[in-house]
């Protein structure tokens, strides 16, 4: 019965779901239609909003960008690869390497989104090297579905963007309602967000293993296939060669890195509260040029890696002006994204309110599939309403960060760089991730109605 009803979304999403891009400009269209009734603003306005919404991300897309290709020259580098040819060689059987590259997936995306994506993608590529009878959809699938916790992980944006106070002496996004700050511990670590962590990894390996097809039906593919062709590198003869194949340059960079992640994690007190997107970027940036050694090497490594980000770099411009359609307020005093949350506000308790959030947050994130952007978006509404309710800013920014990571295995946007790795479309594997938006969406809304009142 399970696998026919996976069978079922499978073949529903091939049929219906298009490109990426494709599903960007439908998205565009939606918005730039129900943005004319709900603001009240007139079509030459919407299309203002969206035009000057465009390039409003420039910054925090090139930051995300960074935790992308940072994160995948990393992974690339050749001691990681050895390391994930010898984790491929682990599972004996398709469920249990379905399972396993689930919960490798979701560590490292865990410990930062990018890496997790390109670790996932790599590891479900080598195991379906490696092992016979492995559906390569599902694997890769799998490999994706681990991206469903990211934003609870040490690189989500929302609880980094919590350490800091703004210039104006509150957190920036909340309305100024958040005037001290609300440190990781509260937040990626604190007991209820590890705890809700743990239980969605593990249900989500066990729904991804029980979802792998009857041998006649499983879709794999000749391993000759996934070979990556291998280049000879020249040896350096000429004094310019020599510079960029030396290990010396490399490690002052990586000594300077060093140097100054120490002293700041000093000055900051606490490595738990000064992690930020910046310094985290910083440190897989210094880990990438030690782990490829020689400036060459790391280029190459970033070359390669910056091709995974070519759909980010195409989308990202459109979803910034579906963010300007959605916040732009017209004649009506609301904004259309102020819309989608007030109405959630409005039918809130002090125990609904957490979810409510994460709901709200699963919507907006088809529109803005970007955490930073989504904290923009929701944050100066959610924030003020859930302090007037008395609920903790800890726990409406993690509904937040959770309900944006939620449905992004229906959002096939952070999909490509896996996806181009795979050399599969967005269709080929969001049946399976659909399923996954079920069941962890189940887990998630359990655990804020009844662990977070428990533990907050």
């Amino acid at each position: 019965m399970f696998k026919k009803f996976t069978n079922g979304c499978v073949k529903l999403v091939q049929r219906f779901l298009p490109d990426a891009f494709v599903f960007c400009i439908i998205l565009t269209i939606i918005v730039f239609i129900v943005a004319i009734p709900v603001t009240g603003m007139n079509p030459i306005e919407v299309a203002t909003a969206w035009g000057d919404g465009v390039w409003n991300l420039l910054a925090f897309s090139m930051q995300m960008a960074l935790v992308l290709v940072l994160g995948s020259a990393l992974a690339n580098a050749p001691a990681i690869k050895n390391i994930i040819v010898k984790l491929a060689g682990v599972p004996k059987k398709p469920a249990a390497a379905i399972a396993f590259v689930t919960v490798i997936s979701a560590i490292c995306c865990f410990i930062n989104w990018g890496f997790g994506l390109i670790i996932g993608a790599l590891l479900a590529k080598e195991v379906a090297k490696k092992l016979k009878g492995v559906d390569y959809r599902l694997i890769i699938a799998a490999a994706y579905s681990g991206f469903v916790i990211w934003h609870s992980g040490i690189s989500g944006s929302i609880p980094l963007g919590m350490t800091a106070l703004a210039e104006d002496g509150a957190i920036a996004n909340t309305g100024g309602a958040v005037t001290e700050i609300v440190p990781t511990s509260h937040t990626i670590f604190s007991a209820w967000n590890l705890i809700m962590v743990a239980a969605v990894v593990v249900v989500i390996a066990i729904v991804n293993a029980k979802m792998h097809p009857n041998p006649k039906d499983v879709i794999s593919i000749d391993p000759k296939l996934l070979e990556e062709e291998k280049t000879e590198i020249p040896k350096a003869v000429t004094p310019a060669e020599k510079l960029e194949n030396s290990m010396v340059l490399s490690y002052i960079v990586v000594v300077l890195g060093v140097v100054f992640l120490i002293y700041y994690f000093i000055n900051a007190g606490s490595v738990l509260n000064a992690l930020s997107l910046n310094i985290v970027n910083l440190i897989f940036l210094v880990l990438g040029i030690a782990f490829h050694k020689t400036p060459i090497g790391y280029v190459r490594a970033i070359m390669s890696s910056a091709e995974s980000a070519g759909g980010i770099i195409l989308q990202f411009p459109f979803y910034a002006g579906i963010q300007g359609m959605m916040v732009t307020t017209g004649p009506t005093g609301i904004s259309l994204a102020g819309a989608i949350s007030n109405a959630f506000v409005s039918i809130s308790t002090t125990r609904t309110f957490p979810v409510l959030c994460y709901l709200a947050a699963g919507i907006v994130n088809f529109f803005v599939p970007s955490g930073g952007g989504q904290w923009a978006v929701q944050g100066p509404i959610m924030m003020p309403a859930g302090l007037q309710l008395g609920v903790s800013p800890a726990v409406t920014a993690m509904g937040i960060a959770w309900g944006d990571a939620w449905t992004n295995m229906l959002q096939p946007f952070w999909a490509l760089p896996a996806l181009g790795i795979a050399g599969l479309g967005a269709r080929d594997i969001m049946g399976y991730c659909a399923i996954i938006l079920i069941v962890s969406g189940i887990i998630t809304t359990l655990g804020f109605l009844f662990l977070v009142p428990l533990l907050a």
